[in-house]
């Protein structure tokens, strides 16, 4: 029997059909009732069914995943595993874990290129508005016309001063490109790159294969995410996970339903992903969790209130497990009604009533079976997992990682050819071409009453009336060697000296 137990009561047993597991599902509760529980029994049970999961984890309590439960179990334990039926079978055991983090520290570093990310993403994570998104979107195409690679922050910088440096040309060609919205953009980056948000663009940028897989035994390997400091930083954290999803609907093909997910995705925390949300970017959500169920992808929201998520959204979650809310604001009370209303109806269950009265690790609970049709909510005991349910130490975490089978791909940094390098490349080729005028440029930057602003800037490079020791040397020395030869390598040592000057 392959079905996910979620939960039991005195006469009736919730189950999960992976079959219908791509159907996407809700867990939801206030803080402290058993929500991290329920996520990793279903985390768990999709494991065993060879079905790769990728989770956030918020709290630093999932990594108890790559450790099997205490053994022999205590006495709390034996008489919950009784009441589930399940202490015939039940045993301790470990998944099959990877862990990874945006900062590298806990985990393999998840990197993407700006280029992935995209303008409408990136404008998110930065917090711009729809002017500054415009200018990112000129930089984007600009990009992509000259063949330029963004693929971290320093070929955006780059490209951003090019920008600047060129805004004539460029806004006669992409639309208007004023100063002060490059300057906000450019603010913007530094301010991600102070909050470290800088280690996630670069190379190599995440393979989703690496995220898909099995383990010797067949089993679906657990990507953990350690997310206890990326939740300080919400925009990114959320942007992060939609990239993920948008990336899964626009690279896997089409498989309908199939008898288990190729992928189970869990959204932890996902009332961040709306807060403050255009309604572009809302539509496009929407649109990726219509559609990528027919990929083979089941996505799975975390969240307090069930009302955290749009109506369109929600409608489209057909595995509900509901932990106890509390009604103590009109807002709760709310939440509550809203919570009863999208069960399938028990004439047995006043849900309303029930919701506030539960006790940590019960919940009400509906998955879809025959049809895909939802199951009456009932009223349950959620399951226990085989693994450990708490943080893990330092040393088991470098154990698992010692044996993680993505560490070499990812731990070490790549730095290849790409628009910072190709832009600097560009700058010395025209400052070999034209030395004079490139060194005039520069000092004309320089204070004025410095040094190079006054009797040293006319000595070096004259005035209207008299030759200056540039124009003399290089006359002297042309006319001396005399041939063509003779002017390249004069170009080239000139070259040397102003070019490297900047």
């Amino acid at each position: 029997m392959n079905d996910i137990l979620i939960g039991r009561n005195d006469t009736t047993a919730v189950e999960l059909d992976p079959h219908f597991g791509n159907r996407h599902g809700m867990i939801a509760g206030a803080t402290g009732t058993g929500k991290t529980v329920s996520l990793m029994v279903l985390a768990e049970g999709f494991s065993r069914l060879g079905t790769p999961v990728f989770m956030a984890d918020v709290k630093g309590d999932i990594a108890g995943m790559s450790q099997a439960a205490a053994s022999p179990p205590g006495d709390k334990l034996k008489a919950r595993l009784v009441k589930l039926g399940i202490d015939k079978t039940w045993q301790p055991a470990a998944n099959p874990v990877v862990f990874w983090d945006l900062y590298g520290k806990l985990g393999s570093p998840v990197r993407a290129t700006v280029s992935e990310m995209g303008p409408t993403l990136l404008a998110r994570v930065l917090e711009l508005n729809d002017t500054q998104q415009g200018v990112l979107e000129i930089v984007f195409k600009l990009a992509d016309d000259n063949g330029w690679l963004l693929l971290d922050m320093d070929d955006l910088r780059a490209l951003l001063n090019y920008v600047g440096d060129n805004a004539k040309d460029v806004s006669q060609h992409y639309g208007l490109v004023s100063k002060s919205s490059l300057g906000a953009v450019q603010r913007a980056l530094l301010q991600l790159a102070q909050q470290g948000g800088a280690q996630f663009f670069g190379e190599p940028a995440l393979d989703l294969k690496d995220i898909m897989r099995q383990d010797m035994s067949g089993r679906g390997v657990i990507n953990i995410l350690a997310a206890d400091q990326l939740i300080l930083k919400p925009k990114l954290y959320s942007t992060f996970l939609l990239w993920m999803l948008s990336e899964l609907f626009e690279q896997l093909p089409e498989v309908g339903d199939p008898d288990h997910p190729k992928l189970v995705f869990f959204f932890d925390e996902a009332h961040l992903l709306f807060d403050d949300c255009p309604p572009a970017l809302q539509q496009r959500v929407e649109q990726v969790v219509r559609l990528i169920r027919s990929k083979g992808v089941g996505v799975y929201f975390c969240s307090q209130n069930p009302d955290d998520m749009p109506g369109v959204i929600l409608g489209q979650m057909g595995n509900r497990i509901q932990h106890a809310l509390h009604a103590f604001t009109p807002r709760d009370q709310k939440a509550v009604k809203a919570a009863a209303e999208t069960f399938a109806p028990n004439p047995k269950l006043d849900v309303a009533q029930v919701i506030g009265t539960m006790g940590v690790g019960e919940a009400l609970a509906s998955t879809l079976r025959d049809k895909g049709a939802p199951t009456p909510v009932e009223r349950v005991l959620v399951s226990t997992p085989a693994c450990r349910l708490g943080p893990i130490t330092d040393e088991e975490r470098a154990t698992i990682r010692s044996r993680s089978p993505v560490g070499p791909k990812y731990d070490t940094p790549v730095n290849r050819e790409s628009a910072a390098e190709m832009l600097a490349k560009r700058a010395d080729e025209k400052a070999v071409d034209n030395p004079q005028q490139t060194a005039q440029k520069e000092t004309e930057k320089a204070p004025e009453g410095s040094a190079w602003g006054g009797a040293m800037h006319d000595a070096i490079f004259g005035t209207k009336r008299r030759q200056g020791m540039i124009e003399t040397m290089a006359k002297q020395t042309v006319r001396t060697m005399g041939s063509q030869l003779g002017r390249q390598i004069l170009r080239g040592v000139l070259g040397g000296i102003f070019g490297g000057k900047k």
